[in-house]
C-alpha cells in the first residue's frame, strides 16, 4: 500500500482528540496530535441529553482540528463519536452542529467497535502484539475491556465505567474526603466483581498457567506514567510500553485523592485540565489490578485513533 497521510478526530466524552499520521498497511507514524477538553459529557448522565454549550464547544474543536489536518496535508479526515455521542437522546444536535460548522459527518461507533479498535491500535506496537493481553481503555463515559492474543482480539466489551460519568455520580468535595475515597473504591470494586469478573472468567482470562498482561490505553495510564517519571511534557518514547507496578498505581491514586484540585493542577506530569478526572481513572486501574491480581500494567499511548486511521474506509472519507 502506498504511504498515505490521514487524519482522525475522536469526539469523546471528556475531550476531542486529533491524530494526523502517515499510514502504510499496519504501520502508523504520528505526524501531529492535539487534544481539546470540551466535556461533551458534562451534565449528561442525569438526563442523557448533551448540553448546548458542550455541543458548541465540541463542534468548534472539531472544526479547528479539521483545519489543522488540512494544513498538515492530510488526504482524508475521519470524525468518530464514542460513549456520550452514542448514548445521547439528542445526538442529532451534535451531528448537525459539527456538520454546520465544518461540513464533516460524525460516525457514531458502537461500544464493540470502540473496543476492537482500541485493541488493534495498541497492537500496532510490536512489543504489545505477541502476548496474551487484557487491554483497558478508560474513557470519560465508558471503559472498554478487550482480551486477545497474538494481535487478535477474541473478547471486546464496553462497560459504563468512565471518569466523567463517575465524577458526576460521586460529586466529590475539594479536597475529597477519606470517606469519599473509600466509598468510590468500594463502588468500583463491587461493579467490577459483579459486572466484569463473570464476563472475563467466562473467557478464561488466564489459562494453562499463562497469565494475561494488563495494558492501559487512554489518558489515565499515560498521565500516571508521566507522574511516575515526573515528565513535564508528554513523551511517547519515554512512556510507551513501560510498566507501572500495582504498588505504584495505588500510591499515585492515594496521593492524588489527598490533594485539593488547585494543588493537583501544579503537579509535574499532570495536565491541569485533567486534574479532576484523573482521580477516577487512577482508582479504576487500582481496583482492576487488585481484583484480578495484576502485578503491573503496561502503558500504551496508542489506541482507538491508531486503528481508525488504519481502517480501509479512512482513505475514502473526507
Amino acid at each position: 500500500m502506498q504511504l498515505q497521510r490521514r487524519a482522525v478526530i475522536d469526539v469523546g466524552t471528556n475531550s476531542v482528540k486529533l491524530l494526523v499520521a502517515d499510514v502504510r498497511d499496519r504501520s502508523v507514524e504520528p505526524v501531529l496530535e492535539r487534544s481539546e477538553q470540551t466535556r461533551l459529557g458534562r451534565g449528561f448522565y442525569a438526563t442523557h441529553r448533551l448540553q448546548p454549550e458542550a455541543i458548541t464547544a465540541t463542534a468548534q474543536a472539531v472544526a479547528e482540528f479539521a483545519g489543522v489536518a488540512k494544513k498538515s496535508n492530510a488526504t482524508s479526515i475521519r470524525v468518530i463519536g464514542t460513549s456520550a455521542a452514542r448514548d445521547a437522546v439528542n445526538r442529532d444536535a451534535l451531528l448537525t452542529a459539527v456538520h454546520d460548522t465544518c461540513g464533516l459527518p460524525i460516525e457514531i461507533i458502537s461500544g464493540k467497535q470502540e473496543a476492537d479498535w482500541a485493541f488493534r491500535g495498541v497492537t500496532t506496537d510490536p512489543r504489545l502484539a505477541v502476548d496474551r493481553l487484557l487491554i483497558l481503555d478508560v474513557g470519560g463515559g465508558s471503559t472498554e475491556f478487550i482480551l486477545g492474543e497474538k494481535g487478535q482480539p477474541f473478547f471486546c466489551e464496553s462497560f459504563p465505567l468512565g471518569t466523567v460519568r463517575l465524577l458526576e455520580q460521586f460529586r466529590l468535595a475539594d479536597p475529597p474526603t477519606e470517606q469519599e475515597f473509600s466509598r468510590c473504591r468500594a463502588w468500583i470494586r463491587d461493579f467490577t466483581h459483579r459486572q466484569i469478573r463473570p464476563r472475563l472468567e467466562a473467557m478464561r482470562i488466564n489459562r494453562a498457567g499463562k497469565s494475561a498482561q494488563l495494558v492501559g490505553t487512554g489518558g489515565t495510564t499515560s498521565i500516571l506514567a508521566c507522574l511516575e517519571q515526573a515528565l513535564a511534557r508528554f513523551d511517547r518514547e519515554r512512556i510507551e510500553a513501560t510498566r507501572l507496578s500495582r504498588k505504584c498505581v495505588k500510591e499515585l491514586a492515594a496521593r492524588l485523592w489527598g490533594q485539593p484540585l488547585d494543588e493537583r493542577k501544579q503537579i509535574v506530569g499532570l495536565p491541569p485540565n485533567r486534574a479532576d478526572v484523573i482521580l477516577m481513572g487512577a482508582v479504576i486501574f487500582q481496583i482492576v489490578m487488585e481484583e484480578f491480581d495484576f502485578p503491573n500494567v503496561r502503558v500504551s499511548t496508542r489506541g482507538l485513533r491508531f486503528a481508525a486511521v488504519m481502517d480501509p474506509q479512512a482513505s475514502r472519507l473526507h
